[in-house]
């Protein structure tokens, strides 16, 4: 009986999610970016991984129009997706100054 008076006096203290609470997308601001990550995720059985391009897309539509809170694209887990970006820059970049001295 003693555990039911101990169990009585323990106090739930609910703590907010990590990254913290964000609006939702009550204007459709970012509908087609989810749309294209979720038939890409009903495409390819579920599995988010293959559909890491479609949700950084859709991470950045949220935060550009104020719809969660800001945050780096390498901490949120798309560091080699932001240099494979950037190597595709570069190749791009070296391609044209390639075709103009031909």
């Amino acid at each position: 009986m003693s555990t039911a008076m101990n169990f009585g006096s323990k106090s739930f203290k609910p703590r907010p999610p990590d990254k913290g609470a964000f609006p939702l997308d009550h204007h459709g601001e970012c509908s087609a970016f989810k749309d294209v990550y979720m038939r890409c995720l009903r495409a390819k059985g579920f599995d988010n991984s293959a559909c890491r391009q479609q949700s950084k897309d859709y991470l950045q539509c949220r935060m550009e129009r104020d719809l969660m809170a800001q945050e780096s694209l390498e901490k949120l887990g798309y560091k080699d997706l932001l240099e494979n970006e950037k190597e595709k820059e570069n190749k791009k970049g070296k391609n044209s100054n390639h075709a103009g001295t031909q």
